[in-house]
């Protein structure tokens, strides 16, 4: 049997402040062909999962606090025990627009690193209304500065 504990396992910081910890896939030790999923911690007042896309399709499902999902054209409030469904290569950002941190699990197939992590990284993203579709009217920016 092959666990994985949420308290044992560092993950990442990103520079659109948020902490992501991979329970299947990525370090972990659990690996699965036909998905990935994830812990993410978004900061209070604007951390976040930047504007992005990628081949596979994939859920957010937000365990605490609250935050604006834009999905393509699409801007909504999200809180806890929403459930977004995203599409395969549609442009999509969560944002957490609290005081206190927001929590939420992701799972994506199939299983694989996606773009995005080392684009952030890099400093590489492409930036909304230049190399990507732009953001939903009234979406909080993109964060995509180099870190």
């Amino acid at each position: 049997m092959i666990i994985a504990d949420l308290s044992q396992i560092d993950g990442r910081t990103y520079p659109a402040r948020r902490r992501t910890q991979n329970l299947v896939g990525g370090a972990s030790p659990i690996q699965a062909a036909s998905f990935s999923m994830g812990h993410v911690t978004l900061e209070p007042n604007g951390g976040q999962v930047p504007w992005h896309n990628q081949e596979q399709e994939e859920i957010y499902f937000i365990v605490e606090g609250a935050g604006e999902m834009c999905l393509g054209e699409e801007r909504a409030a999200v809180h806890a025990g929403c459930v977004v469904y995203i599409p395969h290569r549609v442009f999509h950002q969560l944002t957490n627009t609290g005081a206190a941190p927001m929590r939420m699990i992701y799972c994506y197939g199939p299983a694989g690193d996606v773009a995005h992590w080392r684009q952030e990284l890099d400093g590489t993203l492409p930036r909304a209304g230049v190399e990507a579709p732009p953001l939903p009217a009234g979406a909080w920016p993109q964060s995509a500065e180099k870190p």
